[in-house]
This record gives C-alpha cells, structure tokens and sequence, in this order.
C-alpha cells in the first residue's frame, strides 16, 4: 500500500493548480485557430445495467456525428519515460499509431490538446502553451479539482487492485519521476495547445465552442479517469466525452487481482467507463470525415446546383 500511495502522492503532486489560477493571461495577441465545416461519424460502445443486483450489463453500439469545429482530442500523459519499463514500453508502442491519428484529425480542424502533466516549464516559451494560457476567463458549473478520485455515488469499485503495486516489471523500482517531457515521437504543430491545468483547459474550450472531447493516453484507472482535465471532470462540466480505447493503457500487474493478463485489466477498466462514465470509440473514427461535409457553403450549393 506504501508504495501506491506515494506514487499517488506523486501524481496528485505535480497537478496542484498554482495560485495564479484564474488570473489574467499573459500579454499578447491570441491567435484563434480556424473553424472549419466537417463531421466525424463516431461509432460509440456503451454499457447499460440490465440487473443491478447481479451486476449484468448489455453492450449497446451507438453512432453520432461530431462537427469538427466543436471537437478536441486531449493527449493524456504520455511522457517521454516512466519508473515502470513495462508501462514506458507499452507508451512507445503505442505512439506511431496515436500520431498518424492526430495529424489527420489535426488535418481535418479538430482541436489537439497535449497534456503531459508536470512538464510545461519545457514549453512555458512556445505559443502551443501561450494558447491556453490565453484564454479568457470561464465560470465553470461545478467546481474544478485537483484530482477526481473514484467516486462511490456514481461508480462501482476500480475492477482491477492496483493498491499495493500498479507496476508489471518483473522486479519493480522506485516510484518516482523519470519523465520530464511528452514523448518526443508525438508532433505538436499548427494550432495545437499544450496545457495540464483543468482550468485553462476549460477555459479555452469554452472561448473556441468546444463541447465535445475524445481523450486518449495513459493510464486508463488513473490519469485518465482523475486528471483535472481527465474523464470524470470532463463528464460533470457537461462535455461530450469519449475514450479512445485502442490508444489507452492501464497501470496494472497482473500478479494482483482479479489476476487477469495485463490486456485483459486494461478492458475491464474501459468497460468500466463504459458502465459509469462514458462511451468508448475506435481512433479510425477520428481520422475521417463524412464525404461532403467539410466543403463550404459555397460549394456546397455548387455541389447541389452545379448549373449556377
């Protein structure tokens, strides 16, 4: 237990929001990025209760059209190292693909937003950062956290334990921070914004009309289910919010229950989501957009009248 609770420690840590919380934006122009007409087709996985009392849920696929203007992809966490190998791995593995998908959902005028927490001072000087601190202000409905732990009223317990040791290295070293960046294979460019802070994240989608938030990156039952900018606090500010589940991971050994292959936890804590939180999606929705969508008015009413 000791060792989780410092590594919590650690995490919980380096997201305290500073004092200057709220204040006014630092001096310059802000740049807008452009909206531009589009729609993705999303195909979203949910889990409904069909017995409480045993637990049973159905599976219900669901699809919904997002216009891109009003959507942000968040970057969870994925930092250039970690004291667990095996999770540092599986990150790098992970990475060619997530970044195939961010440059055709950049292309296509979707929102991009890199959130490695702990790391701004190495963009403090860039306008990817200057972009979110820039926002102006917003009152947000409910109060932001610094971390949204598990909450009883609205969730079951975590389906996996990662209480005495989350790390599946066959010999397990200190918790203790060995990042110091996002990984450098993930390309921030464009109108990219890069931010840790819950408020300026919330500022800023509220200044460009974004409402809905797909969030991938790691890990699965920890940053992204409690980052002030992670799932549960997305969900009770009223966002639109989905996980991409094929670029995600959980912090799981399976050496500690329900003692199931570390693929396996990784779904039990997405299906998790699925139940309690929010729907799920497969990142291929998030590199396309419905065919005549994205052209303009004018064209359009070529498109349609072709003869004018």
């Amino acid at each position: 237990m000791r060792t989780y609770t410092i590594f919590l420690i650690l995490l919980v840590g380096i997201t305290t929001l500073p004092s200057m919380a709220g204040e006014p934006s630092s001096p310059g122009t802000r740049v807008q990025r452009p909206h531009v007409p589009g729609k993705i087709r999303l195909i979203t996985r949910v889990r409904r209760t069909i017995d409480a009392q045993k637990n049973a849920f159905k599976t219900i696929t669901q699809t919904t059209d997002w216009e891109v203007s009003k959507t942000a992809i968040i970057i969870c966490d994925m930092w250039d190292n970690h004291y667990c190998k095996s999770a540092a791995q599986r990150v790098s593995n992970m990475v060619p693909r997530m970044n195939a998908v961010l440059t055709a959902a950049r292309n296509h005028g979707i929102m991009i937003i890199h959130a490695p927490s702990g790391t701004m001072d190495q963009y403090v000087k860039t306008a990817f950062r200057k972009r979110m601190q820039q926002a102006p202000l917003a009152s947000p409905p409910v109060p932001l956290e610094n971390w949204c732990y598990l909450d009883p009223k609205v969730e079951a317990a975590m389906p996996i334990d990662a209480s005495q040791s989350p790390c599946d290295d066959p010999i397990v070293g200190p918790a203790v921070r060995v990042f110091s960046r996002q990984h450098p294979g993930i390309d921030i460019s464009g109108f990219d914004g890069v931010s840790d802070r819950g408020d300026e994240i919330f500022n800023f989608c509220e200044a460009e009309g974004i409402t809905n938030i797909a969030i991938m990156g790691v890990h699965t039952n920890m940053c992204v289910l409690g980052r002030p900018f992670g799932i549960r606090q997305l969900v009770r500010l009223g966002k639109n919010v989905v996980l991409v589940r094929d670029l995600t991971d959980a912090m799981y050994d399976p050496r500690e229950p329900p003692y199931v292959s570390h693929t396996r936890g990784t779904e039990l804590v997405v299906e998790h989501i699925e139940k309690y939180w929010c729907p799920s999606i497969t990142s291929d929705d998030l590199t396309r957009v419905l065919p005549g969508s994205s052209e303009s008015s004018t064209a359009s009413q070529l498109l349609k009248n072709p003869t004018q």
